[in-house]
Formats: C-alpha cells, structure tokens, sequence
C-alpha cells in the first residue's frame, strides 16, 4: 500500500488488492465499515508521512512492554515458588496455585480485551498492571494457600489483560506502517520478564528458603515471599504516572470521535517534534461523512454507556466472511494449542531435571541458575523472530522470504523436533542444551503468532478478536496442571518415562500446530494494520 507524497493531495483510496470505491455501508477490507477503513487510512498516511516514529513511540514501547514483562514474571514466578509454597503450606496438590491463575487469566484476557473495544484503550492500560501489582503484593502475605491461591487469581485476573490491550490494542495502533515490525519485537519483554524472575529468584529462594517441608514455617521462608510483588506496581507508577499515555486515535474515530482523535495526533506530532497538518474537514471528506465533535466524558460515564450497548458486535465481523471466519477460526485454534503445550513443557522443568538427571536433582542453586540459562535463551529468540518477520515481509522491491505464516510454522516444527528429542536426554548437559534450544524457539513462535493476530484483526475488533485468542490460549493453558496432576503423585516424584509423557504431548501439539499455520489463508506481510 503507497500513500500519497504530499498528505493535503488526496484522502486515500481502497486498497489496491480489492479495487472497489468506498461507500458509507461498504468496505474493501473485511469486518469494518467503510467510513472507518476510509479515516483508518489517512491516521496511517499521517503517522507515515508526517508524525513518523519518535519518542512517543519508544516511550510507549517501553511502557507496553512492561505489561508484557509483568506477564511472564508471574507466569514464570508462579512456577519457580510452587516447591517453596508446598514446603510451607503444604496443600493437598501444590499444582491448583498454577490454576488458580490460569482461571485469572482467562478472566482476565477476555474481560479487558473486550473493555479495550468497549471503554478504551486509554482506561483498560492503567488499570490491569494496577491490580496485579496490588494482589501480587498481598500474595506475599498469604498464611493459607486457599488465600494464596485467590489471591493470585485476582492477581491473574489483572495480569490477562496486558497481553490484548498492551501490544495490540494501544502500541500497534500508534505507530507508523514502517515500524510495525516492532510489535514482533515487544515479546523481548515477555523474555526479559522470564529472565528477571530467574534472576530474582535465584538468590533469594537460594538463601531464604526451607531445605524440606520438615519444620518449615513462615519466618524461615521469606524468600518467595519477597519476589516479584513489589515490582509489578513500580512498573504501573511508571504506566500511569509518568507517562502521559493517549487514547488511540483509532479506537475514538470508530467511535466517531474524530475531532478527538486529532487532538491524540497532535500530541503525539509535538511530543515527537514534528507539526501536523491533518484537519477536521480532510476526516470528513475521508468518509464523505459529517462527524459530531469529540464529546468529553468521565470514565464512569464511559463505562456506563459501553455497557449499556454491549452486544456482540464486535465478534461477528471477526466472521463477516468465509476468508476470515477461516483464518480467525484457526488462528484460535492456534492460540488454544500453543496455550497448552507450551506450560506442560516450561510449567514443570524442575520435574523433568529430577528425572532427566542421573543422580536425581541438582541444589537449589544449580536448578535456578538453570532457570536463568534457559531464560537468557529466550531473549536472541524474540531478536531472531523480529528480524524475520521484517525480512519476510513483502516491500516495496518485492523481497520476501516466504512470508511470515511460512516462518512460523518453520519454529513451531523444530519446537516440537527439540522436544522430542528432550525426551531422550540423560545428563545435565543434554538437559540444558535441548531446553535451551527450545527456548530460543518458542519465544520466537510466541512473538510472530502475536503479530500476525494482532494485525490481521481491524482496529475496531482487534481488542475483541485478541481477547478471545488470549483467552482460549488460557483455558487450554489450565490443563496443563490437570495433565501434571494425573500423572504424577502427590509427591511430585515420577519417572522419566512417566515425565516424558506430557513433553510428547506437548511434542505432537507444536508440530500439528506448524501443518494449521501454512492453511492460515491471510498473510499480513507488506499490509498495514487498520
């Protein structure tokens, strides 16, 4: 798609793929209106050509990916505390804490992807990382694991929302068609969130914690105690304070709020430097429309005229047509596979290096400085991923590699390759090597499946359409634990033949995964997000 040189030349016009004139009712693009596609077009021309991508950009690429980070501190957090908790507290089946946030989650991603469409981007981004920094901090107060457990489930229930609203709902739609890109590389934040938990964790369950479950009391085992609370909401004092976070234009003007929505532009043009010259009237002619000026609310009056018109109109244009019914119906299914292979693999590590290990398990300190080898593996991952998928994006030249769908099917298989070969790993060191690979690529499978769902679904869907993949991939997610449970006792002791059997699941559902991915029949490469 080529924009005009000169912005006050001409409004755009459809795509060049589906050469039909616009009109109010109709849209060359599948599952927007006309008048939208038509306004969504000149706010990409302009953050192109006039606003580009500055420091408002880099600063929202920093704050979104803090959410990101938030995300996999706890879902990596969760997974390194469980031995402490069961020393501790000693419930029935430690695993249930691992579903207690799962069940967040998946209350979570649907909830507030779905009130990114509803009440905003602008309102949903302040208050998910707010209460899981608040309901991660009382965790570390827990006397009970029945408390723990809600506790992390609220804490999950705020956490789920950072994936659909941080990256898709709030930084795709305020950067320019040239560095979309970047959305591939926000997931280095989802790896460097890992790598923090690993980080933090090691010295402090190293030396605060009971060596056994005998005598092991509270004061004795602080060390899971003091981990991650604290820094989730230091990470929301940055969001919500110091940071003066925008509404997305693109969100207001399919609300019809366009005099708004140029006001967000021209914020964002001063912050980056530069002077804009879109206008109200070039808005209107976009769409042959006249639009009422923005109409400032509260956020309680915002809330409360959403909900009143909740309907499920953001789910049905998701399946307007065959083409897309199809591709959003197996990017789901992709969501909802990936959810669940990848936990029955990273969920239980330390499982598989007490099984996997002649001699049993290794100290304390060597299974978390293991946890923080195979998380430093995940960060050239999400670097690797973000560079294909530029390159294998079609430019201008018509250079491409495949497109994107090809390049991540081709991680997914050799994920599933990897694990097999796991399985047969017998030594510390094959361990490492095998896990650590199938880090690299997993991150790498993570990010571009992020990018192409975020892309492929119009701005005024997309929180919708991310939130239902975000939240199939979690409830299939809550069975990785219930697999953990039948399969091993109480104990959490098992042998390495009945250890393999979630990894060959989780083998078979990344290669079935990498076949469903080549039949996807859009490939975003070369188009702008709408």
């Amino acid at each position: 798609m080529s924009f005009p040189t000169d912005p006050k030349e001409k409004t755009p016009s459809a795509d060049p793929e589906n050469e039909q004139s616009l009109s109010p009712t109709h849209s060359a693009r599948e599952g927007v209106s006309a008048a939208y596609e038509a306004k969504s077009r000149l706010i990409n021309e302009y953050l192109q050509n006039e606003i580009g991508f500055g420091r408002y950009q880099w600063q929202l690429f920093v704050l979104t990916g803090l959410g990101w980070a938030a995300d996999d501190i706890w879902l990596q957090g969760v997974a390194i505390i469980l031995p402490q908790i069961g020393n501790e507290l000693k419930p029935v089946r430690v695993e249930y804490a691992t579903m207690a946030l799962y069940a967040g989650l998946i209350v979570g991603a649907i909830t507030w992807g779905v009130l990114a469409d509803l009440i905003g981007r602008r309102l949903s981004f302040n208050v998910t990382l707010f209460l899981a920094g608040v309901f991660g901090v009382a965790a570390g107060g827990a006397n009970s694991f029945i408390t723990l457990a809600a506790l992390i489930a609220c804490m999950g229930f705020g956490v789920g929302g950072n994936l659909p609203v941080d990256g898709s709902a709030i930084f795709l739609e305020n950067i320019p068609r040239s560095h979309q890109y970047l959305l591939t590389l926000l997931s280095v934040w989802w790896a460097a969130g890992q790598l923090l938990a690993s980080l933090i964790a090691w010295p402090l369950i190293a030396n605060f914690s009971c060596a056994s479950a005998n005598d092991c009391t509270k004061t004795v085992n602080m060390g899971w105690r003091y981990t991650f609370g604290g820094i989730t909401l230091l990470m929301w004092v940055l969001r919500y304070i110091v940071f003066d976070l925008q509404e997305s234009p693109k969100y207001l003007v399919a609300k019809g709020r366009d005099e708004d929505a140029l006001k967000v532009l021209e914020h964002i043009a001063r912050v980056n430097g530069k002077t804009l010259t879109l206008t109200l009237a070039q808005f209107q002619a976009a769409s042959n429309e006249k639009n009422a000026a923005g109409i400032s609310m509260s956020n309680w009056q915002i809330i409360k005229h959403s909900l009143s018109s909740f309907s499920l109109s953001h789910v049905k244009p998701l399946f307007s047509t065959r083409r897309l019914a199809l591709n959003t119906s197996i990017t789901i299914a992709l969501w909802g596979l990936i959810g669940l292979a990848y936990p029955l693999f990273n969920g239980f590590f330390p499982l598989y290096l007490t099984t996997h290990v002649e001699g049993g398990s290794s100290s304390v300190s060597t299974t978390y400085r293991n946890y923080v080898i195979f998380s430093i593996l995940s960060i050239p991952g999400s670097v690797i991923a973000c560079l294909v998928v530029d390159w294998s994006r079609k430019s201008e030249s018509g250079f491409s590699i495949g497109g994107r769908k090809l390049a991540m099917a081709v991680f997914t298989a050799l994920t599933g390759i990897f694990l097999f070969l796991f399985t047969t790993s017998t030594t510390q060191a094959d361990v490492l090597a095998y896990s650590c690979v199938t880090s690299l690529t997993q991150r790498a499978i993570n990010q571009q499946l992020t990018w192409i769902t975020t892309k492929v679904f119009p701005a005024p869907h997309r929180g919708t359409g991310d939130a239902i993949c975000s939240s199939f991939n979690r409830m299939t997610g809550i069975l990785a634990p219930a697999i953990k449970i039948v399969t091993t006792p109480a104990s959490g002791n098992a042998s390495q033949a009945t250890a393999n059997a979630p990894i060959f699941v989780a083998a078979s559902l990344f290669l079935v995964s990498a076949i469903l991915m080549v039949f996807l029949p859009i490939e975003t490469a070369g188009k702008a997000a709408l």
